[in-house]
């Protein structure tokens, strides 16, 4: 009776429950909050991503072709047909790439593209590069195209008009916590950004060089 009578008591107490309620809602609310700040970090590691591309694309514009000046310009001038109209012209509508996935891009005209000029990632430099915004950026994630349309006008400095498009491609996101906790994560990566823009002088100097 006693060991019954025990029993019945335990069963009915309500000593703990709190604690009990406590101990299951704290890692719910825990892995929540880890969500939220883990998706905010997200968010902002892309809209970094995207405002780095749109602003290697402007510098790529003004900046000497990546390729040498030689490689662009043969393959300015390749393939052309005769137009009696006003000279030679295009053919066809022809790109070329360098960077990721590509032949590599000459790394000091990379550089300018990633730092701005000074070298330095996050420096703050009256011309920002693509890492000040985005410091996870590097040459392995850049692609950049020029593409031959037919655009320009006759004597014109710097050559015909191309259109230029800067890609980012694979880069890793990267979460605070859950790299370390799941590192499959590490894996994800965001889609291709990229963002074209026409060309303009294509050249480091601030005078014909």
């Amino acid at each position: 009776m006693v060991v019954h009578r025990a029993i019945r008591l335990f069963v009915a107490g309500q000593d703990g429950v709190i604690l009990v309620e406590t101990l299951l809602v704290i890692p719910i609310v825990l892995f929540f909050m880890t969500f939220m700040v883990e998706m905010t970090v997200a968010a902002f590691h892309w809209n970094q991503t995207v405002k780095a591309v749109q602003v290697g694309a402007r510098l790529t514009a003004v900046s000497s072709p990546l390729m040498t000046r030689e490689t662009y310009e043969d393959f300015l001038t390749s393939d052309f047909d005769s137009n009696t109209q006003g000279g030679p012209t295009p053919s066809d509508a022809l790109s070329i790439s360098c960077g990721a996935g590509e032949a590599a891009c000459d790394s000091d005209l990379m550089d300018r593209v990633l730092t701005g000029g000074d070298g330095v990632c996050g420096d703050g430099s009256a011309l920002v590069g693509m890492c000040d915004i985005a410091p996870w950026l590097t040459e392995d994630y850049i692609t950049v195209t020029y593409s031959r349309g037919g655009l320009g006008y006759v004597g014109r400095p710097f050559g015909p008009v191309t259109t230029i498009t800067l890609e980012a491609r694979d880069v890793p996101f990267s979460f605070m916590l859950l790299d370390d906790l799941m590192p499959i994560l590490s894996r994800i990566t965001h889609p291709p950004h990229r963002v074209s823009s026409t060309s303009e002088d294509l050249s480091n100097c601030k005078t014909l060089c």
